[in-house]
């Protein structure tokens, strides 16, 4: 779940808002040299941070930069996410060529990279008609926990990357970080309705966190619609994204992200249909134990405590949510998705607890 940041402005006025045209172009120039054909377009889908289309001369661009406004400064590092793309080209990690990091906000008013934009697919409504046949469907799947491994695998210091955080004791701060972060929102939102399970399953996560855990690189948001499939007709994972919650810690936690919004056929409703591919439901799609084995198999890593690590995965997803419902409680988004999030909450409640009990298995 993201936030569009558009806050009901016109989107012209928005627009202007993230880019300086004329300022983007004399940076363009002196870094890059000057071109003739110079075009910005803002991608409208919703991620945190903010996506622009750029083309300079003959190369395609993509500038990522953080929405405008207070949280700019502290909730959207997009230069710690082109830290780690940049660490990562040479490695098998499947990644857009990084082009350029630039801290001078006289610029575009914030922080910004730019790497080379890349072809390809995302799926996340729909899938491709080259994809629409069982042996297509199983290899997407395939690919994307591949991908997974191959993150994983990663030796952080041989890329730089070793002072990226603590990974010691990962799992244990994000129970905590999230629990904190429900009470925050639970503060405004529990005038309006109260959501008992939340707490009931954060007590038991508290209490099932494992002390001990593999260490590795983790991406922080994997999942099918963070990943771009080339244009081919056989399916191969081109371009992993969205990496500015990446960080040293727990394989494990990335694996149970990514099986949250992984569905088999046979599954319940989901909890926020608007915001739930259900692409997968469709046969040739690995299923999530399939999926389990194939990353078991390739790391050597065991998904020991899946119902933890499910379970907090779908605990985070409900905390994104019940932030979302208390700003529109305070009138601070207008964001239509924002207020079913009273009714959605709850929901993600409850499947986190029948993952906990056992009722949704893996």
């Amino acid at each position: 779940m993201s936030d569009d940041g558009d806050g009901g402005e016109g989107d012209d006025d928005y627009f202007r808002r993230l880019v300086d045209e004329d300022a983007l172009r004399a940076y363009l120039e002196d870094e890059l040299g000057s071109e003739p054909t110079f075009a910005v377009e803002r991608h409208p889908a919703g991620h945190s941070n903010e996506t622009l289309f750029v083309t300079w001369g003959d190369r395609e661009l993509v500038l990522r930069r953080p929405p405008p406004g207070e949280t700019a400064e502290t909730a959207h590092d997009v230069l710690r996410e082109y830290r780690v793309m940049d660490a990562l080209q040479g490695t098998p990690v499947p990644l857009p060529e990084t082009v350029l990091a630039c801290e001078n906000h006289d610029v575009v008013g914030s922080d910004f990279y730019l790497m080379s934009r890349v072809a390809g697919d995302v799926l996340r409504e729909a899938e491709p008609e080259r994809f629409g046949d069982p042996a297509a469907r199983e290899r997407v799947g395939y690919e994307l926990v591949d991908t997974l491994a191959a993150i994983h695998e990663v030796d952080p210091e041989s890329v730089g990357l070793g002072d990226f955080g603590r990974a010691e004791g990962y799992t244990r701060r994000q129970v905590d970080r999230w629990g904190k972060q429900l009470s925050w929102a639970f503060e405004r939102t529990s005038e309006v309705r109260s959501v008992p399970v939340l707490r009931e399953v954060g007590e038991w996560l508290d209490e099932h966190a494992p002390e001990d855990h593999p260490e590795s690189l983790v991406h922080g948001d994997y999942k099918l619609d963070n990943a771009l499939y080339a244009p081919e007709s056989t399916p191969r994972l081109a371009a992993v994204f969205d990496w500015e919650m990446s960080a040293l810690g727990d394989p494990r936690a990335d694996l149970g992200w990514m099986l949250s919004y992984w569905r088999d056929a046979d599954d319940p409703e989901p909890a926020i249909p608007e915001l739930e591919t259900r692409l997968m439901e469709r046969e040739g799609y690995p299923t999530r134990r399939e999926l389990v084995d194939r990353y078991e198999e390739r790391t050597g890593i065991e998904f020991e405590h899946q119902r933890f690590y499910r379970a907090l995965a779908v605990y985070k997803l409900a905390g994104l949510g019940e932030m979302f419902f208390r700003r529109h409680l305070e009138g601070n988004s207008d964001d239509p998705m924002y207020p079913k999030m009273e009714d959605r909450v709850p929901a993600l409640g409850d499947r986190a607890k029948r993952i906990v009990e056992g009722d949704e298995p893996l």
